[in-house]
């Protein structure tokens, strides 16, 4: 054989080689999933009515198909997880926007907060009490400001200022909230608030978190705190690694509890920090972050969606009004052993 045979040999061999090779499959898109969350607290089936529970399956409901119309339609993770909330808000089912529970001094101060997972940018706001919806403030203050929460009047003059809708402080009203005010300002007179709440005084945040078919992930948070909480109380629904967190390829949070533990844990970025430096699954490190709450004396509860779309409802307390949907389907429960 000759070398310029011998070269055409090894030539011919190697293009044979390299046609052989198998090429890695591109990775399959993500499917779209979304879950949502109406608080957690003693929820018991003895306590609702038939109607009751209705009304709440029909809230949930109606949060999920809002949310996932954005992500049927090729939407964002961080605009669906806004969908979804923003009904949650405007249902006095719900403690968030319109139904929130008094303060104490028998006005509303309202909280939210939302992430993006892409670039972990994200919004919040802190005891407004003009803004119609809350979520939609922390929104703008994620894209329109350098800044990522503002509190009390000041943001409520940014969200006037970019528009948003505004309305007077009795817009939250409702008959239901107010007897729950006057009911635990009325009990046990002379001893300490705090020891005169029931969990239903001190539960219903609403939340939200997804997976959009780019594989973006994004949280939403939103709530009107607890029943006679002190004027200018802020809990754990509007910070950033509290209550919310997302990072794309990680996991999005969004928890709803005894706020003041889930500040002292940081429980939402506890568990994505978990996920992405110890290997555990989401419901793993959910359990975890939500160990260390019940040790310090809290309950709640968590929603988490990793970067696969899988979804986990982690809680420790008796039920937890809850749902999720994607392209597969939609399923919604309360109680804990559903």
């Amino acid at each position: 054989m000759t070398l310029k045979t011998l070269m055409a040999f090894v030539a011919a061999s190697s293009v044979l080689v390299a046609c052989a090779t198998p090429v890695a499959p591109e990775p399959a898109a993500p499917e779209w999933h979304l879950a949502i969350h109406g608080g957690a607290g003693v929820i018991l089936r003895e306590n609702l009515s038939p109607e009751q529970e209705a009304a709440y399956v029909a809230g949930l409901t109606e949060a999920m198909e809002a949310g996932a119309a954005v992500l049927r339609a090729g939407g964002s993770a961080v605009d669906a997880v806004q969908a979804a909330v923003l009904p949650m808000e405007d249902n006095p089912i719900f403690n968030a926007g319109y139904g929130a529970v008094f303060a104490a001094n028998g006005t509303h101060e309202l909280d939210a907060s939302i992430m993006d997972g892409r670039d972990r940018n994200a919004g919040s706001v802190a005891g407004v009490m003009r803004v119609r919806n809350p979520i939609i403030a922390a929104r703008a203050v994620m894209d329109k400001s350098e800044h990522v929460m503002f509190a009390g009047a000041g943001a409520d003059a940014f969200a006037e200022m970019h528009g948003l809708e505004m309305v007077e402080n009795a817009y939250f009203d409702t008959e239901r909230r107010r007897n729950d005010l006057e009911r635990l300002l009325e009990s046990r007179v002379g001893t300490p608030i705090a020891s005169r709440r029931t969990a239903a005084d001190r539960f219903g945040t609403v939340g939200a978190v997804a997976i959009d078919s780019q594989g973006n992930l994004a949280a939403a948070t939103t709530t009107g705190g607890m029943t006679a909480k002190a004027p200018g109380r802020v809990g754990d629904a509007p910070l950033v690694g509290a209550a919310t967190y997302a990072e794309n390829g990680v996991c999005a949070v969004s928890a709803t509890g005894h706020g003041e533990y889930f500040i002292r844990v940081g429980v939402a970025k506890t568990i994505c920090d978990r996920v992405k430096f110890t290997g555990e699954t989401i419901g793993q490190a959910a359990r975890v972050a939500l160990g260390e709450v019940a040790a310090l004396g809290g309950d709640g509860g968590v929603i988490v969606i990793d970067g696969q779309g899988h979804v986990d409802f982690v809680f420790n307390s008796a039920g937890m009004y809850r749902g999720e949907i994607s392209a597969s389907g939609a399923t919604t429960a309360i109680f804990g052993n559903e």
